[in-house]
């Protein structure tokens, strides 16, 4: 950040627009990475795993001898918890709240300029 500034900016030497700009970028990654953040979390509670079955089944009914292999959702999703419990990383949701928080100080910045 400092770099941008000690070159004259982004696009232009007017301060307001470079903060605008930043603010813009910094916001916008941090909403990005903190919604990701929150896929990651219904995915490894389980939440999707509804979809699975389903597609695994449709796919099963046209592959001949398929649904010998058929389980019930309770079957699956047991099995599927069982074998993916990992530990949650919080790497993306402190980046994007990392970046969120940037993107809202330099919004106040920009405010007050």
């Amino acid at each position: 950040m400092v770099i941008v500034f000690a070159i004259n900016g982004f696009f232009t030497d007017d301060l307001r627009v470079n903060f605008q700009i930043l603010t813009d970028g910094l916001t916008v990654s941090g909403l990005l990475l903190l919604l990701f953040a929150g896929l990651m979390f219904i995915s490894r509670e389980g939440a999707l795993l509804g979809i699975g079955y389903v597609m695994r089944n449709v796919v099963l009914a046209f592959i001949p001898m398929g649904r010998t292999k058929h389980e019930t959702y309770a079957q699956y999703r047991e099995r599927k918890l069982g074998i993916s419990k990992k530990p949650g990383d919080r790497c993306v949701t402190v980046t994007g709240a990392v970046f969120m928080i940037l993107g809202i100080i330099c919004l106040i910045i920009w405010q007050n300029l």
